[in-house]
C-alpha cells in the first residue's frame, strides 16, 4: 500500500488550510503556555535559541529566529531587565554583544518548556506517538527548507496575519 492510498484525497489549497488551522490551535494555547513572560512567545523562542543554540551574537539570533533588530533589542532589554539573559561584549568585535542565559533564565526556560511540550502534546494527540513524531520531523525539515529559500520571511508575521 503506497502511502497516497491511504491518504485523503486533497485539492489545492487544503495543505494551507490545514497548516493555518494547526498554526492558529498551537498559537493559541502556547500564548497561554508562555503567560508571565515578558514579550511573551517571542520571549520564549529567544530564550530557548539562546540556551540550546550557540549563535555567536545578538544580529545572529536575529537572524535566525526572523526578528527585526529593532524588535529584538527592546525585546532583550525586557529580558535584560527579568534577569533572564545577559549582554555580554564579545571578545573579538567590541561593537558585537553576545546573549547569555542567566541562572534565572535557565530555570525559567526549564518550566516554560514544560507547558510548551504539553501545548504541542495536546495538539499532537489526535494522532498516534508515531505519526506525530513523523510529522514533527518532517515539519522541521519543511521549514528549514522553507527559511533557507527566504530567511528574511518572519513567522512572528505569519502567525499575525492568521489572527487578523
Amino acid at each position: 500500500m503506497t502511502s497516497e492510498s491511504i491518504l485523503p484525497a486533497t485539492v489545492p489549497g487544503d495543505l494551507g488550510w490545514n497548516l493555518a488551522m494547526v498554526l492558529r490551535g498551537y498559537q493559541r494555547q502556547l500564548e497561554t503556555a508562555v503567560v508571565g513572560l515578558p514579550g511573551g512567545v517571542r520571549c520564549y523562542q529567544v530564550l530557548s535559541t539562546v540556551i540550546h543554540r550557540d549563535l555567536p551574537s545578538q544580529q545572529a539570533i536575529g537572524a535566525h529566529l526572523a526578528i527585526d533588530r529593532t524588535v529584538l533589542t527592546y525585546l532583550l532589554d525586557g529580558m535584560v531587565d527579568a534577569k533572564l539573559v545577559e549582554r555580554i561584549p564579545d571578545p573579538t568585535d567590541r561593537r558585537a554583544r553576545r546573549i547569555r542565559a542567566t541562572t534565572e533564565g535557565l530555570s525559567v526556560l526549564t518550566r516554560y518548556e514544560t507547558r510548551v511540550a504539553a501545548v504541542e502534546a495536546s495538539i499532537l494527540s489526535g494522532m498516534d506517538d508515531d505519526d506525530a513524531h513523523r510529522l514533527a520531523g518532517l515539519l522541521g525539515a519543511l521549514a528549514t527548507s522553507v527559511h533557507r529559500a527566504d530567511p528574511t520571511a518572519s513567522p512572528c508575521a505569519a502567525a499575525e496575519s492568521l489572527a487578523q
